[in-house]
């Protein structure tokens, strides 16, 4: 059964997974890419434009697929070692702002304080909710 999650990231740091065709989240842990399988779907929000500072942004910013069934280590440098998975990004999707989804969305209006959802990094929402950032992106996920 193919399932939806969103990874917690900043812009600048998507753009480097979409350039790269891989996710990397929450500060690298390999535990929230194995909960994903090849073929589920993968959504970006991104608070801020930069990890540390930048400016706010709340958007949805990058839309794929898990393509790898392998979670591999990536030496970064510096002793940084962080997991990655395979993603094909849809490179036609468009930044899309929260605030023109809002309470469209069933995780948003299930959780009125989803801002706690956001704080673990990487959380599942449904198909549902997932066409729906989809079609706002200008893309199928269907």
């Amino acid at each position: 059964m193919t399932r939806a999650w969103v990874g917690v990231v900043s812009r600048a740091h998507v753009l480097r997974g979409v350039e790269g065709g891989f996710a990397q989240f929450c500060h690298g842990k390999r535990l929230p890419l194995e909960k994903m399988s090849v073929g589920d779907w993968l959504v970006y929000y991104s608070p801020r434009t930069e990890m540390r500072g930048g400016e706010q942004l709340r958007a949805f910013t990058a839309l794929g697929r898990v393509h790898g069934a392998r979670t591999v280590p990536f030496d970064m440098g510096g002793g940084f070692v962080p997991y990655r998975r395979d993603v094909r990004f849809e490179r036609a999707a468009s930044e899309v702002p929260l605030a023109t989804l809002g309470q469209s969305l069933d995780f948003i209006r299930s959780n009125p304080h989803w801002g706690m959802l956001a704080r673990r990094g990487h959380f599942e929402i449904n198909l549902e909710d997932l066409r729906t950032i989809a079609a706002a992106m200008g893309v199928s996920a269907g």
